[in-house]
């Protein structure tokens, strides 16, 4: 499956609309800093600085459509409350979401407050009423469905188990599908998934498939059998199931199982994580794409999404970069220096660190990857800059370089050490640091801070320069004399 055709699924389905029907709620973040414990009990003490407030459950799931490049359609419920006029206040800030939240009295909107010191959430407080929504509101929510579904793309039933997903509901998304041809997916709650009747698409997380099932689905071989059992039970036409860092699993109407890998990646938090991967469903069947295609696209929005703080949404854009950037279908070997700026801002934003070595990487021997393991030691990402072919030439002479810059991309996107590999034609790197901004520059060899290329550029917005000595005896030319020698 070509890359170039999940970034095409991107495109077509930009401006596309999806109706999202389920259980809203708003998502409230109490930060601040801890640096005692409380004489009272054995609990920290934390010192408030900020709060602030978002749209969750399926409001999230909203806002990761429109974030994703599609028109949303939302449907929920919210109560008669402060609390549902902040819900509702913050969605009508959200481009291309339409919000239809309908007010019922005497039933609160659900509020989730988690208060977060750094990186770690210490407790989470949940006010909340789970009860069924009642007939009246059943008719209010089914007569908005069957309004927007005409010309929608697909209708997404974001189950919470909060009571706005009640059979009726879900009947009047199904018969909305029908009526105009569209398909329904389900992320769905509880034990009994057969209440989703024949949605087009239902996708537990793995926990919530092994529960409804009674099977495990650690390995690839339990989700396997857990699928074929679902798949046997559930009139669902499809089931996909995700399994955290594990990748996602699933399984079609002619039985046949597909596992994809994830790719590793550090994870800052997982909230609204599931919200995303659904949204990204979403928008590849809507751009057209195969369920296969989907996956990929999920795997690839969430692997970006859990690497935020919060409930946090992810962009076409950082979606783009992401496949260009080879997080999906086994990688690339080099990218352009503009996917490469768009990342680095990225990783920033989750508070990385961003590390920058160069060199033309000819045969790549233990002194280049005492530099490259050196280099990432010191840093959360490490961008290589690599001479191109015409600049080995004319750094190294006409019979260099042994090997093609592809070949040498290739061989060094590969390594766990190297995150990005950028392609460059000059004689120096200079400008591809500039255009970078690094935190750290990385050289290898009998350099000192004078006369290593862009270290100017990285002292002077407060970055560190590093150089690492040079190992006896490794070097390209030392292995290509070896060579013509006959020598080993």
């Amino acid at each position: 499956m070509a890359r170039a055709s999940l970034i095409d699924l991107i495109d077509a389905a930009a401006g596309r609309k999806i109706v999202c029907v389920g259980d809203v709620m708003l998502d409230r973040f109490v930060y601040g800093e801890v640096s005692r414990i409380s004489p009272e009990a054995p609990v920290p003490i934390m010192r408030r600085t900020r709060e602030a407030s978002m749209p969750g459950g399926a409001g999230n799931v909203a806002r990761n459509l429109a974030s994703l490049g599609l028109y949303t359609a939302l449907i929920g419920v919210v109560g008669d409350d402060a609390e549902g006029r902040e819900l509702a206040a913050l969605m009508g800030q959200v481009k291309n979401v339409e919000a239809d939240l309908i007010a019922m009295r005497g039933r609160p909107t659900t509020l989730k407050t988690r208060f977060v010191a750094g990186s770690q959430q210490l407790l989470r407080v949940d006010a909340e009423e789970i009860a069924n929504i009642g007939p009246d509101i059943e008719v209010k929510l089914a007569g908005a469905i069957h309004q927007v579904a005409a010309d929608a793309a697909l209708i997404i039933l974001s189950d919470y188990a909060k009571g706005a997903m009640t059979d009726a509901v879900i009947k009047a998304a199904l018969d909305a599908g029908e009526a105009f041809g569209i398909p329904v997916i389900a992320d769905p709650k509880g034990r009994d998934f057969r209440r989703y009747g024949a949605v087009d698409l239902i996708k537990p997380n793995g926990y919530e498939l092994a529960h409804a099932f009674g099977m495990p689905t650690e390995t690839d071989r339990d989700a396997a059998a857990a699928l074929v059992a679902a798949a046997k039970t559930l009139p669902a036409k499809a089931i996909v199931v995700t399994r955290a860092a594990k990748g996602m699993s699933f399984i079609t109407q002619d039985g046949e199982v597909t596992h994809r890998a994830g790719k590793a990646r550090e994870v800052y938090d997982v909230s609204g994580a599931g919200d995303t991967s659904i949204a990204a469903l979403a928008l590849g069947l809507a751009g057209g794409g195969t369920l296969s295609q989907a996956v990929d696209l999920a795997i690839a929005a969430s692997g970006i999404a859990v690497g935020k703080s919060g409930t946090a949404t992810v962009s076409a854009a950082e979606l783009k970069g992401a496949l260009e950037m080879g997080l999906v279908n086994g990688g690339v070997s080099h990218i352009p220096l503009e996917t490469a700026v768009s990342q680095v801002a990225t990783w920033r934003d989750a508070g990385l660190t961003v590390g920058f070595t160069n060199g033309c990487f000819d045969i790549l021997h233990p002194g280049h990857l005492k530099v490259l393991e050196e280099a990432k030691s010191r840093c959360g990402r490490l961008i290589v800059g690599l001479n191109s072919d015409a600049s080995v030439k004319r750094l190294k002479g006409p019979t260099r370089p042994v090997n093609d810059a592809e070949s040498r991309a290739r061989v060094l996107s590969g390594l766990s050490a190297v995150d990005a590999v950028v392609v460059f034609d000059e004689d120096t790197p200079a400008g591809l640091i500039e255009a970078l901004q690094p935190d750290l520059l990385v050289k290898g060899g009998d350099y000192t801070l004078e006369t290593i290329v862009g270290a100017d550029i990285v002292l002077a917005r407060g970055g560190t320069v590093h150089i690492v000595p040079t190992l006896d005896g490794q070097s390209t030319t030392a292995a290509i004399a070896r060579a013509n020698s006959g020598k080993t």
